[in-house]
């Protein structure tokens, strides 16, 4: 091999590496922005709905008060999040397209009910 060809082998592994790297990292800043506080209480979310900005990635930090497990779960918004009891949670969210994404909690299916508006 050739002089120039590994010269431009390396050049393309420091390239391929430092992209590597930034990819690790985008998942971190992409979810940068202060989380949304949410509760579940007497297997009821608290707020109910939400509204976040359409087309920008968020976060919700739920707290379960119950003393038992419940499941954030949303088909609508591709995401299932078990959160034991007496504890918390982070929830990561896409972006989204404008519309209304319901979601609940999958062990109390009854009453978690719950709703996030992207404008």
């Amino acid at each position: 091999m050739n002089r120039a060809y590994l010269a431009a082998m390396a050049g393309l592994n420091t390239w391929l590496t430092r992209l590597a790297f930034a990819a690790l990292l985008a998942p971190a800043a992409a979810y940068a922005a202060a989380p949304i506080e949410m509760m579940l209480k007497d297997h009821k979310f608290s707020p109910s709905v939400v509204t976040v900005k359409a087309g920008e990635p968020f976060t919700i930090h739920l707290t379960n008060k119950d003393a038992t497990a419940d499941e954030f779960d949303s088909t609508a918004l591709k995401v299932e999040k078990v959160v034991t009891g007496n504890s918390d949670g982070m929830v990561h969210i896409r972006p989204l397209a404008p519309g209304k994404y319901p979601f609940m909690g999958e062990y109390h299916a009854a009453t978690a009910q719950g709703l996030v508006i992207a404008k």
